[in-house]
Order: C-alpha cells, then sequence, then structure tokens
C-alpha cells in the first residue's frame, strides 16, 4: 500500500483504518468498538480491550520462538561497557524486578519515579512497570531537585527508582543527593527508593526508605520469584511524562495503553521501514519522549532490537561516535535530533570521520526534535549517501504528526519539510481568527479533532487544563503551537514555535526562514534568530552563530555577511541587522535551543533558568556576547 492509498483508507474511515492496524497487537480482550466519541476529551480509543504493553514488548516473542533474538544492545563509551539482553534475558530481567516493585507493594495504577541515567535498568524499570500495571513517570536523570519535588507531589508515587550517579564525559553527576533534596522540598514522601549503585560513585543509603537494586534483585532471582503480566484496559494509563521545560505546576502528559501500542506499532513497520530481527537506534534519553517511544516500546512491540546508548554525539569519544555505534551494531535505521547532528558538523565539518566506519546497514537517518534546516540536511545526505529524512512530532502526541513513509515507498524529500501528515492527522493551518490560510501562507498549525491513538488523553490531576492548553483557543482543533505553511504538493513546512513568529513592523516573519538563511552560510555550524523589543518596529531579528571548527576569519567579517545574506534571500522587511558570534547556544538537555530564554536576555527581563538547560554558564555567555554589540 502506498502513501497515498494508506492516507485515503484513514480518511474514508478512521475506525477501519486502526482496527486493522490493532490485528498487529495481541489482546487479551477484543475492544468493544474501536473509537468512542463520548468519552473523554475528544473520544477513546480501543474501549472495552484488555491488554498489557509489557507482554507485547517482550513475552510473545519469546512464546513466538525468537527469545534469543537480542532486544536491548546497551552501548557506554562513558563507562567502556556494552551489554546486550536477548528477548527471553530482558523478559526475565523484567518479570523479576516487577516482583522487586510488587514486594514493596506497588499495584496496579500505583506511580513509580523513574530518576535514572542512561543503563539497562532504566529499560527494565519502565518495562516492570507496565507489566504489573503501574503507571511510571520518568524524569530525566540530574534533574534539579526543585523540579523533581514538584513531579513528586504532583504524581505522588509509591516508590522511586533511580541511581547513585549519572556519568558525564569529564564530570560524575550525583544523583542520589539531588533525589534526597527533592523529597525533603516535596509534601509528598515515597514510601521506598530503590537506588542502583554504580561503581563510579557509591550513595549512602537511608535506614527504612533506600533499598538497593542489586541486592533486591539478586534475592528474587535466588528465590525464583516473578510477577506475571496483569491485565489492564486499553484506557488506562501506562504512563505518565512532564513536558520538558515546565514551571510552576508541572504538566503531566498521560498515555494510554492500548492505543500507544497500536500506533507505535504501525509506525514501525510504515513511518521508518524497519522489520522484526533488525536493529533501530534512536539516539535519545529515555527521559524524553523519543526515548519512551523509540527506544523503548515500537522497538520491543515490533519484535525489533533497540540500542540504548550511553554517550554523547562528540566527545565520547570524538565526532565518529555515532558512526562507530551504528557500524558496531549494525544499525539498519538511525533516529536523532538535528542538534545532534550540527554538534557533529561543527567538530568534523568534512564529515571524515564517517569513512571510518562500514555504514552499510545503515540505510535512512531521521531527525526529529528541532527544526532540520536544509543546510543540515544537505550535508548528511551528501557525506552519509543515504536518505535523511526531517519528521515532526511532539511529547503530546508520543509519535510522528508528519513525516516520510519508507514502509510506504519513501515520497521525494524536500529540505526543510516533515514532508506529509500521517494517517490519523488532519493538519491544517488557520490564521489567528481560526480561518483557513492560503498554499504557502504562514499559520497556525492544528490538527482536527480526534487525535489518532497514542496521543495525550488527558493531563494527570489536570484534565481542566486540556482545553486551555490545546483545544480552546481553535474549536474542534488541537493547537500544536507551531507555525508553519503547507505548500502547493501538500508538503508541511514547520517555521518555529508560534511564540519564535516576530512582529516587524506588521509583519509576521519567521525566525526559522531567517534560521535557514544563515545555516547557509559556509561558516555557520548552528544558528538561532530571536526577537528583541523595538521601540520602533515593535521587534526586530536578532541572529546568534556558531561556527565551523577550525573557522579562523575575523568574527565581524561573517557577521556582516550574515546580515548581507538574510538581507539579501528575505528582504529589508526582515529588517536584520544584528549577527553576534558566540561559542555555543544554550539548549535543553534533550538538544532544543532556548530561543525563549536568549529574547529575555536580549530585551534585558528577568527570566527563571530553564530547568532542562545543559549548562547554565551558556546563558552569561549569551548576556555577554550582547553587550560587546
Amino acid at each position: 500500500m502506498s502513501y497515498a492509498e494508506a492516507y485515503a483508507v484513514w480518511r474514508g474511515d478512521p475506525e477501519r483504518f486502526w482496527g486493522e492496524a490493532a490485528g498487529a497487537i495481541d489482546w487479551i480482550k477484543p475492544c468493544d468498538r474501536v473509537f468512542d466519541e463520548t468519552l473523554g476529551h475528544y473520544g477513546r480509543w480501543f474501549p472495552g480491550a484488555v491488554c498489557n504493553t509489557a507482554y507485547n514488548c517482550l513475552d510473545r516473542h519469546v512464546l513466538a520462538g525468537r527469545g534469543a533474538q537480542a532486544a536491548l544492545i546497551y552501548d557506554s563509551p562513558i563507562t567502556g561497557s556494552q551489554r546486550t539482553f536477548s528477548f527471553a534475558e530482558l523478559t526475565s530481567e523484567v518479570a523479576t524486578f516487577a516482583a522487586v516493585l510488587a514486594d514493596q507493594g506497588v499495584v496496579k495504577g500505583d506511580r513509580v519515579i523513574v530518576y535514572m541515567p542512561m543503563v539497562p535498568e532504566a529499560v527494565i524499570a519502565m518495562l516492570a512497570c507496565a507489566r504489573i500495571g503501574a503507571i511510571h513517570s520518568v524524569v530525566f536523570g540530574g534533574f534539579a531537585a526543585n523540579e523533581l519535588a514538584t513531579r513528586l507531589d504532583d504524581a505522588q508515587p509509591k516508590v522511586i527508582v533511580s541511581a547513585s550517579c549519572g556519568i558525564e564525559p569529564g564530570r560524575i553527576v550525583a544523583y542520589k543527593p539531588l533525589l534526597d533534596s527533592a523529597i525533603d522540598l516535596a509534601t509528598h514522601k515515597p514510601q521506598t527508593c530503590i537506588i542502583l549503585q554504580r561503581p563510579a560513585l557509591a550513595a549512602a543509603l537511608h535506614d527504612g526508605r533506600d533499598l538497593d537494586w542489586t541486592s533486591l534483585v539478586e534475592q528474587a532471582h535466588r528465590d525464583g520469584r516473578t510477577a506475571e503480566c496483569v491485565p489492564v484496559a486499553a484506557t488506562d494509563p501506562l504512563y505518565i511524562l512532564y513536558t520538558s521545560g515546565s514551571t510552576g505546576q508541572p504538566k503531566g502528559v498521560v498515555r494510554d495503553n492500548g492505543g500507544h501500542m497500536v500506533a507505535l506499532q504501525w509506525s514501525m513497520t510504515n513511518l521508518y521501514g524497519v522489520a522484526p530481527g533488525e536493529v533501530f537506534w534512536a539516539a535519545s534519553d529515555v527521559g524524553w519522549v523519543v526515548g519512551h517511544s523509540y527506544i523503548v516500546y515500537a522497538p520491543l512491540l515490533n519484535g525489533t532490537t533497540s540500542i540504548l546508548y550511553e554517550g554523547k554525539p562528540v566527545g565520547t569519544p570524538d565526532a565518529g561516535a555515532f558512526w562507530r555505534v551504528a557500524s558496531d551494531h549494525k544499525a539498519a535505521v538511525l533516529f536523532t535530533a538535528p542538534t545532534a547532528l550540527r554538534a557533529i558538523k561543527k567538530d568534523d565539518p568534512q564529515g571524515l570521520r564517517i569513512h571510518d566506519y562500514d555504514l552499510s546497514h545503515l540505510r535512512a537517518l531521521f531527525l526529529a526534535g528541532e527544526r532540520a534546516d536544509p543546510e543540515t540536511v544537505k550535508w548528511a545526505e551528501e557525506h552519509l549517501d543515504i536518505p535523511v529524512i526531517d519528521h515532526w512530532w511532539q511529547t503530546e502526541t508520543a509519535w510522528a504528526i508528519a513525516g516520510n513513509p519508507l514502509g510506504l515507498g519513501a515520497l521525494p524529500v524536500k529540505r526543510g519539510s516533515p514532508t506529509v501528515p500521517m494517517p490519523g492527522y488532519d493538519v491544517q493551518v488557520l490564521d489567528d481568527a481560526g480561518h483557513p490560510v492560503a498554499e504557502g501562507q504562514l499559520g497556525n498549525i492544528v490538527i482536527k479533532l480526534p487525535l489518532p491513538p497514542a496521543c495525550l488523553v488527558t493531563l494527570w490531576n489536570a484534565a481542566e487544563r486540556f482545553g486551555p492548553s490545546y483545544a480552546d483557543e481553535f474549536p474542534g482543533y488541537y493547537k500544536t503551537s507551531d507555525a508553519g505553511y503547507v505548500d502547493d504538493d501538500g508538503y508541511l513546512f514547520i517555521m518555529g514555535r508560534t511564540d519564535d513568529i516576530i512582529n516587524v513592523a506588521g509583519h509576521r516573519l519567521s525566525t526559522g526562514a531567517m534560521e535557514e538563511v544563515l545555516a547557509a552560510h559556509p561558516d555557520v555550524a548552528e544558528c538561532a534568530v530571536v526577537g528583541k523589543a523595538d521601540a520602533l518596529k515593535g521587534e526586530v531579528p536578532v541572529g546568534f552563530l556558531v561556527l565551523k571548527a577550525g573557522v579562523l576569519r575575523d568574527t565581524r567579517v561573517i557577521e556582516q555577511e550574515a546580515v548581507a545574506l538574510v538581507r539579501e534571500r528575505i528582504g529589508p522587511v526582515a529588517a536584520f541587522k544584528s549577527a553576534v558570534t558566540v561559542a555555543r547556544l544554550p539548549k535543553t538537555r534533550s538538544g532544543k535551543i532556548l530561543r525563549g530564554t536568549m529574547k529575555k536576555i536580549a530585551d534585558g527581563e528577568s527570566y527563571r533558568l530553564p530547568a532542562t538547560i545543559d549548562d547554565p554558564a551558556i546563558l552569561a555567555e549569551i548576556a555577554a556576547a550582547l553587550a560587546q554589540k
């Protein structure tokens, strides 16, 4: 079936389409109906069905005779270690740790916070929760204590699963003091903390609350104790994931079991074109939605081998790290963030490291998380000689809103576009009054309700916030808070968050379009544009440039060239007169550039330190660079 055929089938009969997709999942009890529009905020998928996500990820593959196949490959240049778990071995570890959780009183519907680095135990803990019907909430390892505390109070976990430390290039991050501080700050106190002691730094355990992971698991193995899969409703929560950068009361996206499995299973074969038994690598973190969907759940649902990588795109040890991992483990498809690719490009602009490794198994590179600028896509295409595919999705959706479906037959790539909407998504572009805009015109990107399976069903403990956050501004639609346009071929272009659309003397301009031009400068590795307040024009754009490694030219000349390039390609209407060279850009740990904070710095406004910032010192560097202009 082609993309056009699949999309037409979905448009013609969504319930038939997703009902047939549900045939790839093993159900304890089938659904009463595929979709019930009377339930929840916009309807619920597969009501009445009973299932277990962990069973579908693990047990069924073992029972089908594929227990010896690799399920999870752990690769850690940080610690110099690797380990492979077969489906049978991972099933055993998950069932054992599920029994450990049950021993601590965790039952169906209880919450468990997982505050872990990129180690196999994090995946085991997530799947163990799913096995017994508990709801996991993964919080990025090393998250600040006050931010973790807000999540403790919101999720109210019975148990926290954590580690003594995380390991970054050149430093060890002690998790246990952060966890202890968070518990001190929180009103809700967990009953138990299970701590994985890592050799790099042991943690002091508190009597009466803290238990050692290894001791508990070893005892359960000796006793031969495992937990069976607990039946749950398809509409029961699988996990809560708090959106990155939350301030004040956190916004916990709730994912269900049934719809999540159906959509993710469909995406592995139809979007990514990956077959059972092949190797898939999502170079992300389990603390983010990409890690949930495409390190843990989707590959295992599909019977695909997944890579868990504890390392960086550069610095562990060099800009060839990703290519080494893909080569060593024969990855068929790699999925990473554009910011990771830009970091590699910055350190190795000629792509020399790529040729050090055998990448003959690698047939596609997918990008998501930040807009993939055309220059970065072009660089990767030229050096890797494989399709480089941007696709667009959100924490709230769990899988791609728009993409280029390899499994249905790849469409022509248009650099700068995530291609076309996936079945399930009726994507439209509206003006601020809610009216459709013409082809090629910038506007608010929305999705006509209902959302497809796997998308958020509500917000944890805050159902009343769903409407104001997502549905009230454009009735009948889900507001993505992204801006962009659709061209005359139906290709979607995401030009930035709606907050990043600036108003220059009455003209609505996309900072993404300006970034696209700046990225085309031969000396620029990556860039960001923000709107700075201006008494005359309302806002004027300011561009921040990070140069490629080895560039020795006068930065003032490069900045002048960058300004001229924007004025040439976008025109004087952009009022682009200021480019600032900086050593690096402030980002979240998931790689998103903190444009909102940069704008506040440019405007001289006070700002709150973003909870997910990778290195707070960069903000002072941005302020200093602006002060010199």
